[in-house]
């Protein structure tokens, strides 16, 4: 579990109860079903005529990313690769033929073989680039469909709106009821709002963030194997490969080497 998503999204929904509670008013009055069903339903209608059904069912597991991402570290990443590269150095690239039933990433693992088996480096990284290039589209894609529900969300909330104030207005005979007409007619606004600044666009940033940071892996992984398919000094690659990293990680890294 993802701690700060989750912290983010307490803190949120907690600022918004305290600023009512605060306030005096009945949590009551901010619940409103016909409001609700505007800003919800209209808003996923919407996003199933923007996409196909299987892109928007999917968004269900894109969502789960932004609390379970399945992001490597990059230390232990970095570290996998040059054993590698010594066993390689040390004993042949065929050696590491020993160590692929230990190897968890699928992305590792076929860039590996490719090494073993002796495919030309321009074709493993050009197949291997055509892969990251694939999950880029994919990750692009669930971020897509959080962002556009954060596009209509709001809409419908304005359209909710409308109808409220047409509804209200069309009673103005009775005054006693334009006040409360008013609150529900703008509860679909704020729901609009809260949709897409407390749950879309968030999500939809943190996903971004994620992809960010597996494509980085992938580009250590990519390199990483093409230099030891070249037979490059495991200490040079290693170099190479903590370049990716902040002074402070590199830094991490060494002092745990040191101790080891």
């Amino acid at each position: 579990m993802e701690k700060a998503s989750l912290i983010g999204v307490i803190l949120a929904n907690g600022a918004m109860a305290y600023s009512i509670v605060v306030a005096g008013a009945s949590f009551k009055a901010f619940y409103d079903m016909p409001s609700l069903i505007m800003v919800v339903v209209g808003g996923v209608a919407a996003v199933m005529v923007a996409y196909p059904f299987g892109v928007f069912f999917n968004t269900i597991n894109v969502v789960k990313k932004v609390f379970m991402p399945n992001v490597q570290p990059v230390g232990p990443v970095i570290s996998q690769l040059v054993e590698f590269a010594e066993i390689a150095r040390r004993d042949g690239i065929l050696a590491l033929e020993n160590k692929t039933s230990e190897i968890k990433d699928g992305f590792i693992l076929m860039g590996l073989q490719m090494a073993i088996d002796g495919t030309d480096a321009e074709i493993m990284e050009a197949i291997m680039r055509s892969e990251i290039e694939s999950m880029a589209v994919r990750h692009k894609q669930g971020k897509s469909t959080l962002e556009t529900t954060a596009r209509y969300a709001p809409a419908f909330g304005m359209i909710g709106t409308l109808i409220g104030l047409i509804i209200m207005l069309g009673n103005m005979s009775n005054p006693d009821a334009i006040g409360p007409g008013m609150a529900v007619a703008l509860l679909t606004t704020l729901y609009g709002a809260y949709v897409a600044n407390a749950i879309c666009l968030p999500f939809a940033d943190k996903l971004g963030y994620y992809s960010k940071k597996e494509l980085e892996i992938r580009e250590i992984i990519v390199r990483g194997l093409l230099s030891i398919q070249n037979g490059d000094n495991p200490r040079v690659l290693e170099q190479k490969l903590l370049t990716f990293l902040p002074a402070k990680q590199r830094a991490a890294i060494a002092k745990k080497k040191e101790a080891a």
